[in-house]
C-alpha cells in the first residue's frame, strides 16, 4: 500500500471500469483445460446510488447478468458451472418482508433455465443457488426456506446470512443495522437448526474478527454444512490500515481453530475489496496474475494448508472483484497459488469439492 492516501474507497462497490480493465497486459491462461466451478458470483441489474458511509450493501446502478458473466467466463478458463450467491437482487416488491428475498431465487432460477437450454454455451450458470432468509425470523423461517426450495427448481442449496460487523464506520458492515455477535444469538441458531433440518447449507461471511463466532457456531452445529466466504474476511483498511502483520497473525490464529471443524469449507478469493492489499482505483492498469498472487499468497496458501484441498473451493466474487482485476488474471492467480498442489488436489479445489459441498451435477 502506498504511504499516500489511497484513491480507492475500500469496502464499497463501484461499477467495473471497462476501459481500465482493457489495459491489462495479456497473459497466457494457465492450465486452460482444468475444469472450474465458480462457487461465488452475483447477477444483478440495479437502479440505485452508491451507499453512504457504513452501507456497503447498497450498489450503484449497473448490469451484470448472464451475458456479462458468460463473457467473463469466455476469457480462457474452463468454467463448467457456477454457484450464485445472494446479493439483494430482484427481491419481490410486495408481500410479507420475510418472503421478499424469494424473488431473487425465482430470478436466478430463470437465468439457470436459460443456461440449461443450451443456447448459452456449456457453462452451467447457477447450477447451485444460495439465497437469503432471515434466520432470526422465528416461525417465519421454515416457510421462507420451503418457498426458496420450490422456486429454485432443484437448484436451491442454502442461505447466506452475513455477520460482518466492525465498530469503525469506515469499514462498511454487511448490513446497515448489523450488530456484533449475530452468529452467537439464540434466535439465529434456532433458524439455523431449521435450515439444517431441510438439508440446506449456511454460507457464513464476516470479517476476520468474527472468525471465532463462526468457529463456535460450527462446533455447536457439527452436522451443518458451513461454507465460509472470502478467506474469512481479512481487513486492511480503516483502523486496520498499516496493521498487516497483526491482522495476519490474528486471522491465522482464528483460522487454525476454525479449520479443526470438519463441517466447514473455505472459499479461496474475494479479498480485493476488504483486504485492501492494493489501491486498484489508483492504478494505471490492472495488476497481473503474478502481482495478485503475491498480494493474496499468505492468505490463500494458509487456507489450503489448514483446510486441505477437500475443504477449499475457488470463487470469482464477480462482478465485485472486477473493480480491481479481470476474470482471466484472477483465475490465473488462483492457479498460481495452488501450483504446489497435486493434480488430484487441484481438481478438488477448482471443481470436485464444490460438487460435494453444494451438491452439484456439473
Amino acid at each position: 500500500m502506498s504511504a499516500t492516501a489511497p484513491r480507492t474507497t475500500f469496502g464499497r462497490i463501484f461499477p467495473p471500469r471497462g476501459a481500465w480493465l482493457a489495459k491489462a497486459r495479456p497473459e497466457p491462461i494457465i492450465d486452460p483445460d482444468l475444469p472450474i466451478i465458480d462457487t461465488h458470483h452475483h447477477l444483478w441489474h440495479r437502479q440505485g446510488s452508491a451507499g453512504a458511509r457504513g452501507e456497503s450493501w447498497e450498489v450503484p446502478s449497473f448490469r451484470y447478468l448472464i451475458d456479462e458473466f458468460l463473457a467473463d467466463c469466455a476469457t480462457g478458463h474452463n468454467i463448467i458451472g457456477s454457484v450464485f450467491l445472494q446479493c439483494h437482487s430482484m427481491y419481490r416488491a410486495a408481500g410479507p418482508a420475510q418472503m421478499r428475498p424469494v424473488g431473487e431465487t425465482e430470478f436466478v432460477a430463470g437465468v439457470a433455465a436459460m443456461s440449461d437450454s443450451g443456447g448459452y454455451g456449456n457453462t452451467k450458470v447457477a447450477a447451485g443457488i444460495v439465497g437469503y432468509a432471515d434466520l432470526t425470523a422465528g416461525d417465519w423461517v421454515t416457510p421462507v426456506l420451503e418457498a426458496h426450495i420450490s422456486a429454485g427448481g432443484g437448484r436451491f442449496r442454502g442461505v447466506r446470512h452475513s455477520a460482518g460487523y466492525d465498530a469503525d464506520p469506515v469499514i462498511g458492515n454487511s448490513a446497515p443495522d448489523m450488530q456484533p455477535g449475530l452468529y452467537r444469538r439464540s434466535d439465529f441458531r434456532a433458524g439455523l437448526a431449521r435450515l439444517s433440518a431441510l438439508g440446506l447449507s449456511l454460507d457464513a461471511w464476516g470479517f476476520h474478527p468474527q472468525i471465532p463466532d463462526i468457529t463456535d457456531l460450527a462446533r455447536a452445529f457439527p452436522a451443518t454444512n458451513i461454507i465460509v466466504g472470502h478467506c474469512g474476511g481479512p481487513l486492511g483498511y480503516g483502523r486496520y490500515a498499516g496493521q498487516q502483520d497483526r491482522v495476519f497473525a490474528d486471522w491465522k490464529r482464528s483460522l487454525t481453530e476454525l479449520a479443526k471443524c470438519q463441517n466447514v469449507t473455505m472459499k479461496l478469493g474475494g479479498m480485493t475489496m476488504r483486504l485492501a492489499a492494493y489501491d486498484y482505483m489508483g492504478l494505471d492498469a490492472p495488476p497481473s496474475s503474478e502481482q495478485l498472487a503475491a498480494h493474496w499468497r499468505p492468505y490463500v496458501e494458509t487456507c489450503i494448508e489448514l483446510f486441505g484441498a477437500k475443504r477449499c473451493i475457488a470463487e470469482s466474487n464477480f462482478p465485485v472483484e472486477k473493480m480491481g482485476i479481470g476474470f482471466a488474471a484472477l483465475f490465473n492467480a488462483l492457479k498460481r497459488l495452488a501450483s504446489g498442489a497435486s493434480a488430484d488436489e487441484k481438481a478438488a479445489i477448482f471443481a470436485g469439492t464444490a460438487r460435494r459441498v453444494y451438491r452439484l451435477s456439473c
